[in-house]
């Protein structure tokens, strides 16, 4: 009798969570693939639009380019974070904790600010740019290729530092003084044993990077400038066909997801093809140096560091300056924030709002989620497990045109409400509940549960009374660092927001792009504030270090 209740109890939440997904996820990308093979003019079956993007120059341009932006941005970010993972980890730093939290607000700033800050800094009308040209040196703006590559590798380099930092600080150290006893020499046992050893962690933030960056479409709208990409390429299409049947929109939207799946496949194939084990009985231990090794370590760490942190600190310094319209003006002032507080207010309330709204639906229904797949192991929850990683590899901008596209017509049509805005970032961000919850359970045994079953605990009772208090820092680690993201979310919100339902990233983006550099800083300190708070709270409430962001 036990068992048929616990049965149909945990079938009843199964269903319920492949109908979420069924309906918020896979039906709405259903109807990108159905639009992207509809000819706009005859409404009939075509693949006009797939024959047009691999045979238009700009659309060739674009995939081009995106494959520029990814393993640009990918290969920057490796060159920094591993980099900076063997230096903290292989030797003495001063500072470290100082490194891990400067790396920390790098990554968790709004992923357009770094954009806009390099902007300030470096653009066409850059205060350090000005001040250079004022003595002679004339640099070139940062706009193009190059400016993208340089804000993604400073904006994710965190994620592979933090997940190579974990894995360095694993290895069993008694492999490389085998190896150092055979007389190989540094540099190639790094390459030979160290590496090699950690493969699957480069491999994981490679991935992580390169996803990021072909989805990001802040910063290649803002800084790109003739730089387009397929994220930038679809938005522009979509915009432009508002009311009729976005097409090549959907059509460019398919071929950035197949890019992404791509990817993730083939790091999985590698990493079934080289992988190394090592059994961790000797930690690494932190070398200490000293005379010019220390210093240019000292320098190299830091310097990475501040980089990555320099934009964060850049938005709130200018946001105290004087404006008057595009330009800053010497001397400081509140009229920024004054501005912000007298007519664009909404944005942080909404913001505040759909952010509390759909965190609350991810923690209740993530953490379900997370039960499931972590204790009701099935083809059903095996296959929803790997439902749950497409929302890691869809773009935002691709969400958001999916949502409009299935969205717009009766029975559902939730077009120009907040309602809309909620559901994306609810369906975009519940594996981050769902994949905490899954991975604090795997530290708590069912043994107790089951005992309180055995006592008579209905099995939902003793979920709610034995399990949930036990996973609770999980709960809470998912739930802030869902808030954290669904704060800072850009892409799809730009396509889904009307005036009345305008969030702080979009209004952040429309200000940058209307050169109100001031109310920009402003609302970025706001929101660079809020996430701090939300990520700090993380931290605290669950006890966990800062790969919880991951």
């Amino acid at each position: 009798m036990t068992k048929r209740t616990r049965f149909d109890l945990w079938t009843f939440v199964l269903m319920g969570a492949w109908a979420i997904l069924l309906i918020l996820l896979v039906w709405p990308l259903s109807s990108i693939l159905k639009a992207s093979l509809i000819d706009n003019a005859t409404g009939a079956f075509s693949l006009a639009h797939y024959v047009d993007i691999f045979t238009i120059k700009a659309y060739q341009r674009a995939i081009g380019n995106t494959f520029i932006a990814g393993f640009g941005g990918m290969a920057g970010a490796l060159v920094l974070g591993v980099t900076l993972a063997f230096v903290t980890t292989r030797f003495h730093i001063y500072g470290r904790a100082i490194i891990q939290t400067l790396a920390v607000v790098a990554l968790v700033s709004p992923p357009f600010i770094g954009a806009y800050a390099w902007i300030v800094l470096f653009g066409a009308s850059g205060v350090i740019r000005k001040g250079l040209a004022s003595i002679g040196i004339a640099i070139p703006p940062i706009y193009g290729v190059a400016g993208v590559i340089l804000v993604f590798s400073l904006k994710f380099f965190p994620h592979v530092f933090l997940i190579t930092s974990g894995a360095l600080a694993a290895i069993n150290r008694s492999v490389e003084e085998a190896a150092e006893s055979l007389g190989v020499p540094p540099w190639k046992r790094l390459f030979t044993v160290t590496f090699p050893l950690i493969l699957p962690a480069i491999s994981a933030s490679a991935l992580l990077t390169f996803v990021l960056s072909i989805a990001d479409f802040g910063t290649p709208r803002i800084i790109g400038r003739d730089f387009n990409v397929l994220a930038t390429e679809a938005f522009n299409l979509f915009s432009g066909e508002v009311g009729g049947n976005p097409g090549m929109a959907s059509a460019l939207s398919i071929v950035l997801i197949v890019l992404s799946m791509i990817v993730v496949f083939g790091q999985r194939w590698i990493l079934r093809k080289n992988v190394y084990y090592s059994n961790l009985i000797k930690k690494p231990e932190r070398q200490r140096v000293s005379g010019l090794k220390s210093v240019g370590l000292h320098v190299l760490a830091y310097t990475i560091v501040l980089l990555g942190a320099l934009p964060a600190f850049i938005v709130v310094l200018f946001s105290f300056r004087r404006t008057s319209g595009p330009v800053f003006q010497p001397g400081l002032s509140l009229q920024s924030y004054q501005k912000v507080i007298a007519t664009v207010s909404d944005p942080i309330w909404n913001t505040l709002l759909f952010s509390s709204i759909a965190v609350v639906a991810i923690v209740i229904s993530g953490t379900l989620i997370g039960y499931l797949i972590s204790r009701r192991p099935s083809v059903a929850t095996g296959s929803l497990d790997a439902l749950l990683m497409i929302p890691y590899i869809v773009p935002g901008i691709v969400m958001g045109i999916a949502f409009i596209t299935r969205f717009n017509d009766p029975p559902l049509a939730l077009t120009g409400t907040g309602l809309i805005i909620i559901l994306a970032v609810y369906v975009r961000r519940l594996p981050y509940s769902a994949r905490s919850v899954a991975a604090a359970l795997k530290q708590v045994g069912p043994n107790l549960e089951d005992a309180a079953v055995s006592l008579g605990y209905s099995p939902g009772r003793a979920f709610l009374k034995v399990t949930v208090p036990l996973i609770v820092p999980g709960i809470l680690a998912g739930a802030l660092m869902s808030f954290v993201t669904a704060m800072n979310e850009l892409s799809s919100s730009l396509v889904l927001y009307v005036g009345r339902t305008i969030t702080m990233p979009v209004r952040i983006y429309l200000s940058v792009m209307d050169g109100e550099y001031g109310t920009a800083s402003a609302l970025s300190s706001i929101l660079l504030a809020m996430t701090v708070v939300a990520v700090y709270a993380a931290f605290h409430l669950s006890g966990r270090k800062e790969s919880a962001l991951l």
